[in-house]
């Protein structure tokens, strides 16, 4: 994340370093107190359980716990920007897989998730916060997918994955980082100009497009 030629880029990967250091710390606390709970006999589990979820969603960056990720989304390249999206959260969703549950808190989580990723990217006018957003969004999707089944977590991941590396790598090659970058631009074809929108589209889950299906199986799954 570190870049020397852009203080920008190195105050972020700071916040990163920080953020991800608490995150880690408050995870190994949790594990002490499991430990201790076994050597003398506490009978409470609550407390130990939900700080390694939480841990876990700080590292993610589920709202509420996303306070860092749209900042330091907003001063990242594009291809640390993919790697903040997909694969920096494929270990904690993994971990998280094993002692998930859905009660209230994670319930809370969820919602919160969808309906603070969905209404924070109304007014972006960067398309690094827009993505981010947009991926705090889909966390609370994938945290539902991964309460019913890990397989539709996967399928979930991968199209979103695709998804995301698609609308980076035409931002990248455009060199664009601001909405209205891509209605001034005049030497950009029609054609990529026609396929972000589609991806935009579909990464916001909206039929008929790709991004709709794993919300849709993660709707008929739970509702089953």
């Amino acid at each position: 994340l570190a870049n020397n030629k852009n203080k920008m880029t190195n105050e972020s990967s700071i916040k990163y370093f920080i953020v991800q250091a608490m995150a880690s710390t408050m995870l190994l606390f949790s594990i002490l107190m499991i430990q201790m709970k076994y050597s003398m006999g506490w009978e409470s589990e609550i407390i130990p359980s939900m700080m390694i979820s939480s841990s876990l969603l700080l590292k993610i960056g589920a709202a509420p716990f996303h306070f860092w990720f749209p900042e330091v989304m907003s001063a990242s390249s594009w291809i640390n920007c993919l790697t903040l999206m997909t694969w920096q959260k494929i270990a904690p969703m993994m971990i998280l897989s094993y002692c998930i549950q859905m009660g209230t808190f994670m319930f809370f989580i969820t919602i919160s998730s969808i309906i603070i990723g969905a209404l924070g990217g109304l007014n972006q006018t960067s398309l690094r916060q827009l993505l981010a957003y947009s991926s705090i969004s889909h966390i609370g999707w994938m945290i539902s997918s991964l309460i019913v089944s890990e397989n539709i977590w996967e399928f979930y991941f991968i199209i979103y994955s695709l998804l995301s590396l698609i609308l980076v790598l035409l931002f990248k090659q455009s060199n664009l980082f601001f909405m209205n970058q891509i209605y001034s631009t005049s030497n950009m074809k029609m054609e990529i100009k026609f396929m972000m929108f589609l991806s935009l589209l579909s990464l916001g889950g909206l039929p008929p497009f790709l991004g709709f299906m794993p919300k849709w199986i993660v709707m008929q799954s739970m509702i089953e």
